[in-house]
This record gives structure tokens, sequence and C-alpha cells, in this order.
């Protein structure tokens, strides 16, 4: 018998699951969503013939539980789901800094959590999710999330002490690219390029060497080495990165995006 999957609180990353599972095969009679407004739950039945319902409805009648509310609404939506949800159910959180204890705490008694960081390339099937079982998640809960996200992207499990730095890493990284384009693009601007075709090159430059460090197995630095010849435009430009202190900005900003993620698991005990 096929297994009833719930996403609760369905925005973006919640819709790209969603579309994801039925590409992957599952039958939308196997899916359910919850929403917050009645014209959003109208327009995710329509689009893909799923059955919206109210949160308490969704937690007594699907097998797995997909949290992908924010943050600082998890102890709220908690305190309504918890009197409905049997400990058989496996209950995936996506929230950044929300622990597996935090949910264990706030469930039955031997509910199976997994704490899973994606990122919004899961929009477009490229995700990246790192995914972590609480203290009573077994392999077989572990492969069915795993078969989940796989659904929109790549995953990866560790250790979910490390996610407050997958989150830093991954889970906002494709902001830093973003930001990255947009600085390149006023250099392009400055240099006197029209902003589109600024904007065409960059984008292009990232998507290839995004498929180089993917594809050819080769070390960043390697590939870098490559394009930089002796005295020549690619060096002339990296030496002025390094005395602006670029990497070491990058580290701190990573650091700073950790220790927020620390912050908000503090909040929410």
């Amino acid at each position: 018998m096929a297994q009833r999957v719930a996403v609760v609180g369905t925005g973006k990353i919640g819709e790209a699951l969603l579309s994801g599972m039925i590409r992957a095969g599952k039958s939308p009679d196997d899916l359910l969503v919850t929403t917050r407004r009645t014209e959003r739950a109208r327009d995710l039945r329509g689009r893909y013939g799923v059955e919206a319902v109210s949160n308490a409805e969704a937690a007594k009648a699907a097998d797995i539980l997909i949290l992908t509310v924010k943050p600082q609404d998890m102890g709220t939506l908690m305190e309504e789901l918890a009197p409905h949800v049997p400990a058989d159910r496996l209950v995936i959180s996506g929230a950044a800094g929300i622990t597996t204890a935090f949910l264990e705490a706030r469930l039955a008694a031997g509910t199976p959590v997994v704490r899973v960081m994606s990122n919004t390339p899961v929009l477009v099937d490229e995700g990246m999710s790192a995914i972590s079982g609480g203290a009573h998640a077994t392999g077989a809960h572990l492969d069915q999330v795993e078969h989940i996200f796989g659904s929109v992207g790549k995953t990866i499990r560790v250790p979910e002490k490390q996610q407050d730095a997958v989150t830093a890493l991954s889970g906002s990284g494709p902001a830093y690219f973003y930001f990255l384009v947009e600085a390149m693009t006023d250099a392009g601007i400055l240099l006197g390029l029209p902003r589109a075709a600024a904007h065409d090159l960059i984008v292009q430059a990232a998507i290839g060497a995004s498929v180089m460090l993917r594809d050819s197995g080769e070390h960043p630095t390697l590939l870098r080495e490559a394009v930089t010849s002796p005295a020549g435009t690619t060096i002339a430009a990296i030496r002025e990165l390094e005395n602006h202190g670029v990497r070491a900005a990058l580290l701190a900003a990573l650091e700073a995006a950790s220790n927020r993620s620390q912050e908000i698991a503090e909040g929410l005990k």
C-alpha cells in the first residue's frame, strides 16, 4: 500500500517537493497539502490534483509529514500538530536551526524525526539536501527521505551536529552566488557593457564553471590555475580579490550564518 505524504505549510519549497514527488511517480491521491490561505489551497488543488486539508487532518491521515514552515513558526505548528501525530509517523523538518530533539520533545515518545536542510535550487530540480536522523530514525526512514528529496536534486547524509554548517554553506549558498553575480554584472557595466550582455556573460560563465567543477573531478585550485596565465589578466584580478580580503570575508560570512542558525535553535528552546 502506498504511503500518504503530507506537505505542511506548502510555500515555494513545499510546492517544489510536491511537484518533484509527482514527477517521480507519486500519485496525487497519496499527497496532502496544508496552507494558511484558502486561495493557495485552491491553487495547489487545481494545479496538482492534491487534497488540501487542515494541519490536524494531515497529522491524522498521513504516514509521512514534511514540515516546511519558517523556523519561527515551528513552535506554534507543533502545538497544533503534536496531539494528532501517532508515534509511528515519520516527521521531516526542513526548517533552519530546528533540531530533531526540539521536535522529539513535543511529539509522542519514539516518533522518528529527520532533519533536512535544502536550498532554493530544488525549484529547478538542482537542489542539495543534507539529511540527519534523530534518535528514533532508522536507516529505512533515511532511505525514504532520500527518495523524496532526491526527486528535486541531490542528497547527502550528515551528522546533525554539522547541520548549522550545512545551513551556512549550502542552505544560504545560492544567495552568495547571486550576490557575486550582481557585483560582477555591475563591474561589467562599469567596464562599458550593456547590463543584459554583462548578465548573460556572467551567468553562462557561472553555469560552465559549475558543470566543470561537478564533472571534471578536478580540485577548484587546479581549475583556477588553468585560467591563470603568468602576468595575465586573471592573476591581476585575483591579486585584487586577495588584497581586499575576499577570502577572509567569505570565511567570516559563513561563520556568521552558522552562528545565526545556532541562535535560532537556542531562541526556540
